[in-house]
């Protein structure tokens, strides 16, 4: 259930990065590809259910609730951690936070926006993510703004399931973020 916003926070920050290794996925990759600093990682969002994502109003159609599903309508809250490797355990080096609201009548698919507030060892800040997630597959969200050392990053976060069983849910967040020449002497 709070599956839909996983896949599309982590997601607005959340698909398309590099290929990382669950227990690499603290390694940050910095470019510059045309004027533009690039910076690419991995991090793992944990969303417990009743825990650290809930449901303020169920939907009125479709599937019942499930790992992957929601009714059409329903309005998902959710403040997950994120850590470096797929084990809850493992380092936590932010939050995201954010809502869904399920948009497919198929209960898969949900619109969601995400702030995801992020420690990490060179950069600090926060990132903001909107866009549409799909529950079991990849989700490619749009990087909206942000606020620190992201202050004018663009780019997209690529949002997949890595764990959909039992009361918390696993999603890898890849981060594909670029500043712009202007923001150089904003960011580090």
């Amino acid at each position: 259930m709070a599956l839909s916003l996983q896949n599309r926070v982590l997601a607005v920050l959340l698909f398309a990065l590099l290929s990382f290794k669950a227990t690499s996925s603290s390694h940050h990759h910095h470019h510059h590809h045309q004027g533009l600093k690039s910076l690419h990682f991995s991090l793992f969002q944990h969303e417990t259910i009743n825990g650290t994502g809930y449901i303020i109003v169920k939907g009125v159609a479709g599937p019942g609730v499930s790992q992957t599903t929601l009714p059409f309508g329903t309005l998902f809250a959710f403040q997950d951690p994120m850590t470096v490797t797929a084990n809850r355990t493992s380092k936590l080096v932010g939050i995201a936070e954010g809502t869904s609201i399920t948009s497919g009548l198929d209960g898969l698919t949900s619109i969601s926006i995400a702030k995801i507030t992020l420690r990490l060892k060179n950069h600090s800040g926060s990132i903001s993510i909107v866009g549409g997630t799909h529950n079991i597959k990849p989700s490619d969200h749009p990087v909206v703004g942000g606020t620190g050392d992201f202050l004018f990053v663009q780019g997209y976060v690529t949002s997949s399931p890595v764990n959909l069983k039992g009361l918390t849910v696993t999603y890898k967040i890849e981060f594909h973020l670029y500043w712009p020449p202007y923001a150089a002497h904003t960011s580090s």
